[in-house]
Parts: C-alpha cells; sequence; structure tokens
C-alpha cells in the first residue's frame, strides 16, 4: 500500500516538473520574427515603391503585396506587426510618394534625404511623425499644409529643396517641435504668426530664403540657435535674442536702438546669456551687445526728442516768417515737418529692400495743394477739390508700410488723368484704371471713394495691413497715394482680366475655360482664402469674394483681388448671390461666409452661370437655390454643367467637385469646412486626374475625345 502511494507521488512530481519545464521553454523562446503586416502598412509602401517606379535599389520590395516586417525590406522597420521607421535616405531615388503614406499611422521616422526628388509633396503624408527629413532633394511648390496636423513633429528638416511662396503651416499646435529647418529653399514672404506657439524650439534654420518683415515672432520663443542670414527680413532683432546662438547677415536691418515700447506694455522676460552665445554673429546684424544701459539709453532717447522738439519749433516759426515764394516751394514737399508730440508717439522705420519704397511717417500737419488738372481729359470731374491749407491731426500709423508711395501727379500722368480710355472696373470700393508709366510698366489704380473712406485718416493703417499680405493668389500691393484728398491703391495687373467677366461675358471667338483649368482657378482661389483665414493672425475676411474680384494672369493662375479692404465695403454694395443666409439675417460676416461664398463660385465654374440672374424664371434666378438639390444626382448634375465644355470633363471629377460644392454653401455655417480642408479635398481632385489621366466626354465620339485629351489633361 505505502508503495503505491509513494509510485503516485513520483509521477505527480514528473507531471509538475514536466509542465514546469515546458513553460520556461514557451516563456524564454523568442517571438516569431515573421510576424504578418498590417495590411494598410502593406497597401501603403507597394503604392510607395510603384510610385518611386520600383527601383532596384528597394531590395526585397515588391510592388504585389507582401510582408515587410517579416521579410525585412531594406530601410524599414516594425514594431510588431506595424511599420515604425522608413529610413531611405541617399538611395538615388526619383518619382513621388503616392497616395497612401496617411495610412502608416505607427510611423514616427520618414527620412527620405539625399535623393533625386522634383515633384511636389502630396498632402497625405503621415500624421505621427516624430522625425521628418526631406532635405537635399528637388522638391517644389508650396509646402504642404498638412505640416500643421502632424502634431508629434519633434524635428523637421525640408532644406535644400525648392519650395517656395508663403509658409502656409499652421504651428499651433505643433508644441513638441524642438528643431525646424526650411534653410536653402525660395520661400517668401512673412513668417506666420503661429511660429510664436512653438514653445519647445530649440534649434531654427531659416538661413537663404527670401523672407520679408521682421523676426518679432521668434522674440520669445525657447531658442538656442537660430539663422537668418541672407533674407529680405527689415525691423529690429529683438533683443531677446541677442544671447543665443544667432546669424543674421544678408538681411536690411534697421540700425541704431530700437523704440522704446508703448506706454503700459510689460517687461520681457529676460533670456540668461550663453558663453560665447554671440561669437558667431554676424558683424551687420546690429546684435552687439550694448555697454549702456537702460536708463542711459532712455535719456538718450528724451534728449532726442526734446532737441526735435526745438529743431520743430524754429523751423514753424521761421516758416511763418517767409515771404510767400518760399511758403510755395516748401509746400511743394506733401507734408509739413512733424510735430513733437507726434515724433514721440511714432517709430522711425527704414525703408525695405525693395527700390523706391517708402514707410509712411504720419504728419501732425498736412498741407494740401492741388496739382495741375487737365479737366478736359479727367474722368472724374468731381474726383480732385480744390482744398484751402487745413491743419488735419492723424492717427500714428505704427505698421511699416511695405509699398511704394507714389504722388497724384504721377498717377495721373500714367492714366492720362484717368481717362474714360483707361477705367477697366468699377466696384463698391471706387474705379480701377490701368496706368502705364515711363518705363512701360503697366499696374492697376483703384481710386477710393470718399463715401468708402468714413476716417480718412485710417486709410493707411489699411494700407499698412494690406502690404504684408503675400501670396502667390493674392493680388499684389504695389503702392499707395494718399495726399491732396486723394486715396489710391495700386496693384499688379492682370491682362486677363476677372473670372467673372471670362465666365459671364465672353463672346462667340473667346476660348472657353477648360475643366482643368477650372479646377485649377478653385484650387488657387481655395489656397488664397486659406491663407487669409489660417496663415494670417489676425484671420483676414474678405467680406467681398465673388468672381469679379478673381483676376487671371496669361497662364490663367487667379489672384485674388481686394483682400484687406473689408471696413471700406458697403454692406449695401455687395453683389447678390454670393451672401451666406446668416449675413442677410446678423449682418455680421465671418470666414464661415467667405467659405460659403466660394461655394458660389464654385457653381459658377462649373456651370457658368451668374450668382444671381433676373433674366431667368424665378426658379432659376438664385444659383444656389437652383443647383443645390441636384448636386448629388449625376444625371441632374451633368445637364447642370457649362454647355461651353461641350461634355469635356472626367465624371468623376465633377461629382467630387460638387460634393465639395455642398459642404460649402451648407446653410449653417459651423458645418461648413474651413479652408484648409477645401484646398485639400480639391488637391486630391487633382492628383486622382491626374494619375486616371482620362477625360470623358459624355455626348462626344471617342474620336472627338481624343483630339481634346491632351487640353484637358
Amino acid at each position: 500500500m505505502r508503495d503505491k502511494e509513494e509510485m503516485r507521488w513520483r509521477r505527480r512530481k514528473m507531471v509538475v516538473e514536466l509542465v514546469a519545464i515546458l513553460g520556461c521553454i514557451l516563456f524564454l523562446s523568442p517571438a516569431p520574427i515573421n510576424a504578418d503586416t498590417d495590411p494598410n502598412d502593406v497597401s501603403a509602401l507597394t503604392d510607395l515603391y510603384r510610385s518611386l517606379n520600383s527601383p532596384p535599389a528597394l531590395s526585397k520590395w515588391n510592388a504585389n503585396g507582401g510582408n515587410p516586417c517579416g521579410e525585412s525590406w531594406k530601410g524599414i522597420k516594425c514594431s510588431g506587426s506595424r511599420v515604425s521607421e522608413i529610413d531611405l535616405s541617399g538611395l538615388g531615388l526619383s518619382g513621388s510618394f503616392g497616395f497612401q503614406l496617411d495610412k502608416l499611422t505607427s510611423l514616427t521616422k520618414f527620412d527620405v534625404s539625399n535623393n533625386n526628388f522634383a515633384s511636389q509633396l502630396p498632402y497625405q503624408l503621415p500624421q505621427n511623425v516624430e522625425h521628418l527629413n526631406l532635405a537635399h532633394n528637388g522638391f517644389t511648390g508650396q509646402l504642404p499644409y498638412s505640416f500643421s496636423q502632424m502634431t508629434s513633429l519633434k524635428d523637421i528638416d525640408v532644406s535644400h529643396n525648392q519650395f517656395q511662396g508663403q509658409v502656409n503651416v499652421m504651428f499651433s499646435d505643433l508644441k513638441s517641435l524642438s528643431k525646424l529647418d526650411f534653410s536653402f529653399n525660395q520661400l517668401s514672404g512673412d513668417l506666420p504668426g503661429t511660429m510664436s506657439s512653438l514653445t519647445s524650439i530649440k534649434e531654427m534654420y531659416l538661413q537663404n530664403n527670401q523672407f520679408t518683415g521682421t523676426i518679432d515672432v521668434l522674440a520669445n520663443l525657447p531658442l538656442d540657435t537660430l539663422n537668418v542670414e541672407n533674407n529680405r527680413f527689415t525691423g529690429w532683432i529683438p533683443g531677446q535674442l541677442k544671447g543665443i546662438n544667432l546669424r543674421s547677415g544678408g538681411n536690411s536691418w534697421t540700425n541704431g536702438p530700437a523704440p522704446p515700447p508703448p506706454p503700459g506694455t510689460p517687461p520681457t522676460p529676460g533670456r540668461k546669456h550663453k558663453p560665447g552665445g554671440n561669437a558667431n554673429q554676424s558683424d551687420n546684424s546690429s546684435g552687439g551687445k550694448s555697454g549702456i544701459g537702460g536708463g542711459g539709453i532712455a535719456g538718450i532717447v528724451i534728449s532726442l526728442l526734446v532737441v526735435g522738439a526745438i529743431v520743430a519749433f524754429f523751423i514753424v516759426k521761421r516758416r511763418s516768417r517767409r515771404p510767400t515764394p518760399d511758403i510755395e516751394k516748401q509746400d511743394k514737399q506733401p507734408f509739413a515737418p512733424l510735430a513733437s508730440q507726434e515724433v514721440q508717439e511714432m517709430k522711425s522705420v527704414q525703408p525695405p529692400s525693395t527700390a523706391g519704397t517708402k514707410t509712411f511717417e504720419t504728419p501732425a500737419v498736412l498741407n494740401l495743394k492741388p496739382p495741375p488738372i487737365d479737366r478736359n481729359k479727367s474722368f472724374d470731374e468731381d474726383d480732385v477739390a480744390v482744398v484751402a491749407p487745413i491743419v488735419t491731426p492723424r492717427k500714428a500709423v505704427t505698421i511699416p508700410i511695405e509699398a511704394k508711395q507714389y504722388s497724384v501727379a504721377d498717377l495721373q500722368m500714367a492714366t492720362d488723368s484717368f481717362s474714360a480710355e483707361n477705367l477697366i472696373g468699377e466696384g463698391s470700393i471706387g474705379r480701377v484704371y490701368r496706368a502705364e508709366f515711363d518705363d512701360g510698366k503697366v499696374l492697376a489704380v483703384k481710386k477710393v471713394k470718399a463715401s468708402a473712406l468714413p476716417n480718412s485718416e485710417d486709410f493707411l493703417n489699411i494700407v499698412a495691413g494690406i502690404s504684408r499680405l503675400h501670396h502667390p493668389n493674392v493680388t499684389e500691393l504695389v503702392g499707395y497715394c494718399s495726399e491732396h484728398g486723394q486715396h489710391l491703391l495700386v496693384y499688379e495687373f492682370h491682362k486677363n482680366g476677372s473670372l467673372g467677366d471670362l465666365l459671364h461675358l465672353s463672346d462667340e471667338y473667346s476660348k472657353p475655360l477648360t475643366w482643368n483649368t477650372r479646377v485649377k482657378i478653385a484650387l488657387g482661389t481655395a489656397r488664397a482664402l486659406e491663407y487669409l483665414h489660417e496663415v494670417c493672425s489676425p484671420s483676414v475676411v474678405h467680406k467681398n469674394f465673388k468672381s469679379a474680384n478673381i483676376l487671371l494672369d496669361l497662364e490663367l493662375n487667379p489672384h485674388l483681388s481686394d483682400c484687406g479692404l473689408a471696413s471700406l465695403i458697403n454692406d449695401a454694395d455687395l453683389g447678390s448671390g454670393y451672401s451666406a443666409p446668416e449675413v442677410s439675417m446678423s449682418g455680421q460676416y465671418t470666414i464661415k461666409s467667405d467659405v460659403y461664398s466660394f461655394g458660389v463660385v464654385m457653381l459658377e465654374l462649373l456651370t457658368g452661370r451668374q450668382a444671381f440672374d433676373s433674366s431667368r424664371t424665378r426658379s432659376e434666378q438664385s444659383l444656389v437655390r437652383w443647383a443645390t438639390p441636384q448636386l448629388h444626382d449625376i444625371d441632374a448634375l451633368s445637364k447642370m454643367v457649362d454647355p461651353a465644355l461641350k461634355g469635356l470633363y472626367p465624371v468623376k471629377s465633377l461629382s467630387r467637385f460638387a460634393d465639395v460644392i455642398a459642404l460649402c454653401v451648407q446653410p449653417e455655417p459651423e458645418f461648413r469646412p474651413p479652408m484648409s480642408e477645401v484646398v485639400q479635398a480639391l488637391v486630391r481632385l487633382v492628383q486622382r486626374a491626374n494619375m486616371s489621366k482620362r477625360t470623358v466626354g459624355n455626348e462626344q465620339s471617342s474620336s472627338a475625345r481624343s483630339n481634346h485629351s491632351d487640353e484637358q489633361e
């Protein structure tokens, strides 16, 4: 009996030991290395491989699928079944990235530096990337707005490419970004105001671009290293940046001490100076450490103001004693000397690098004397009135005007005294004239109505704001004039006129706009509104967005006009058919009402009809009311299309275009998309059209489609 119990005990012991051994084997054995890769990641990588033209340098890659994680595809690292890193640097790659990179949701590193890419970046980029390196390639076009949504970014390097235009990136959510390198590109315009949100930034490289404006937005960032060399920056280098490793040569900095902050401005938090921190700072940066204390600088400034006041007093006193001929000579200068109080309120700003550009200094006393006018030629008989010398106090313009200052005489000569022959348009703000100058340059001059300026002293502040708008799809302000009771804006001139004229006033001999051109115009104007709404800080509401304000250049690229003039527009003068429903109820214009107006212009592009046409039957007079119910019916949609297209358009492209319209013209403003989403939708539409390379004509023969396919695509 005892022997049996002992045997049972031994058997149990053996079973326990065997189970323990098996458990150890299972616990210590390595995880299977041939894990299946996530299907979304496989799809994205195979699409990337095909878009790169299946290069042999990418060993083990397969255009027909496979297992990148289990098969050790070159440059691919995984975490479990998800692709976590892509490093394809220095492999001589070319082609494009395809349109599925956004599927790589676990990707934290994307490095394709030192290759031969020469295309635009797609909007679909991996959204959770922490380390993005696109340097030393040939990428073109603008930086994609989707950078704004890559909130995990810690460092980004797009240096040594050919990116150009305004930086349309919102930095507000990039709180983890510590290194940014945009150097050696062709980027232009002012730095986005949202750069001030980069609370983790330590290194920033902006050198060798064409940036303009000031670098004040960088003043309070926690930077250790900043390189802004060889740009077109102006103004003063903020004092907060003088204790860091700063390189700033090759710009047009203002010399001398910066002006004192306005009264009531809180003191700027100090920055710890690092030993040798300024060793690399360029000599001409005006950033050298001053040996004069704050009290000494204040004393110098006060002394200069006192001396200026005394000089101004004697000049004014001397003027009052001059004989009449001397006064007339002095009056040839548009403005009298500054009074001492005004000097104290103003900043003395050096002109930007553009030749002939002036920074306006507001006078306290304005002597007005009308220029000689040939009234036989003048189209505006009552525009220039004889004004007696008056004293007009004006508000100080604290923002520098980045545009050339013209005289009334200059513009009269260029427009032949604003003759009827040179009149090219008239809107709610005023008439627009063609102006040809002695050097052969042709510009457009807008004469602002006196009724549009309730407070004429605000005109220069408005001009200062407009002069800082720089975008390829925004009409550029070249100059301005404010004298003798006249207020004029000088813009670049576009020979193809407005989109409204081309759509609605073209005759039978005019070449109609092709479908792809219409999509290009929609995308360009969408980018202009995206810039105004989401890049400018504060946002700029256009308020008068319509096809008549979209100007076309020789290549039919769109340029949005009247930007920054919302305060001059009388609500009663706004054209019917473009205003959002909430505007008629509240009278309030917002970026969402601009989105609605953009949708109406897209409807014009699709149908060729006017926003409101009283010549049509009552049910068809309002374009939005007539078209909206039909936007999701493909048969009805095909009947809505502009007959001038003669059926030559891709059906899928038409349907997607209509989907974007439907989103924009929703009656509830909160449901309308931001312009950045509209831009992305139109970019995807263009990319798909370029991939398919097919044009479908519903009622055309195959030979007709063949004849027009090149033109359409």
